[in-house]
């Protein structure tokens, strides 16, 4: 029997509707299905016995104000029991006090944290990470200080994080990815002598700026088999013994070594040697590297290399444009550092 007008706008306001917008909603902004919650009694039941849409995977606090008052109260919602991805970058006011009370919170399921530029973060409070978040692979922290002159972070005079937050993240985080240091200056060689010794999936380690560290750990890194990006920019201590140990990282895709001023056309010639994968390669300012070290690194990389800085190095005589297109056809980048 041929259903009405009437009846057949109902039927497609009660059940087409709804489950199209079930369909749809996983594409839109959290917003946005807010307000389709509104349209009918049917969108509203169906739209909300949805489960994936309540499950938030991401909490982005980034320069927000008030971010740590902020995060407590979303983290004692059940819809954020879940959450994989919290973003903290540049918020000021976040301090050890609202990490330490989120110990008794399990966060079994957050995989990456991003606190990044976090003055009042100490060793403190990577302590309570480490109590709470069981399988963090992602940890960006840098940037990590106290300014002497309001939030100005070009001047700074205390650096928060040291040696026994390393040691607490390799005790905690064996099978972490990605690890960003970045100016995090009162580390020492033994703290990350513990990152390479217990942290062996590391894939991404970034130590720009950290001009004290010395051999000591950099030979370590020959113990991260599975590196693929390492940033070294104003590693001045690190010498052609410890960039031949870096090469025993044979994956390595991507690996800057601006201003890393000691090591010369024999740790580049190491490398050349191993890391036949590479696609970003920075020597910007490095007079210690010839022509040997790019004739030897066309030998091995010259298909994949894309992204190239040898500016600043006058050792090398062919470094136009034109010439080193005619070692490495694919590149596209000859400009990392101004």
């Amino acid at each position: 029997m041929a259903l009405s007008a009437a009846e057949g706008e109902e039927r497609w306001n009660r059940e087409i509707v709804p489950r199209v917008f079930v369909v749809v909603s996983g594409r839109l902004a959290q917003a946005t299905v807010c307000r389709l919650l509104l349209v009918s009694p049917w969108c509203y039941r169906a739209l909300l016995s949805h489960r994936p849409l309540w499950e938030v995977e991401v909490l982005d606090f980034r320069e927000t104000n008030d971010a740590g008052n902020r995060l407590l109260a979303a983290l004692a919602l059940p819809r954020y029991k879940h959450i994989k991805h919290i973003n903290l970058e540049f918020a000021q006011d976040i301090e050890d006090k609202h990490l330490a009370l989120l110990k008794g919170k399990l966060l079994e399921d957050l995989q990456c944290l991003n606190l990044n530029g976090c003055q009042k973060i100490s060793d403190d409070g990577v302590e309570a990470i480490t109590s709470v978040c069981p399988k963090l692979q992602a940890f960006f922290i840098y940037w990590n200080v106290r300014s002497s002159c309001g939030s100005d972070l070009r001047h700074t005079d205390t650096w928060n994080v040291t040696d026994k937050s390393l040691q607490l993240i390799a005790n905690t985080y064996q099978e972490m990815k990605v690890l960003n240091l970045t100016r995090c200056t009162k580390i020492t060689d033994q703290g990350l002598q513990q990152i390479s010794l217990k942290c062996s999936s590391l894939e991404s380690l970034n130590l720009y700026a950290l001009s004290s560290l010395t051999d000591r750990a950099y030979k370590k890194f020959a113990l991260l088999s599975q590196l693929r990006c390492l940033d070294l920019c104003g590693a001045q201590n690190l010498s052609d013994e410890g960039l031949c140990s870096i090469a025993e990282c044979r994956g390595l895709v991507s690996l800057n070594l601006t201003w890393c001023v000691r090591i010369t056309d024999i740790g580049v010639l190491a490398l050349a040697r191993s890391c036949t994968s590479l696609e970003f390669l920075s020597v910007f300012g490095v007079l210690g590297v010839t022509d040997l070290s790019l004739e030897a690194l066309s030998k091995s990389c010259s298909c994949t290399l894309t992204t190239l800085d040898v500016n600043g190095c006058i050792g090398i005589k062919r470094r136009s444009k034109e010439e080193l297109l005619q070692l490495f056809p694919n590149l596209r980048c000859f400009k990392v550092h101004s």
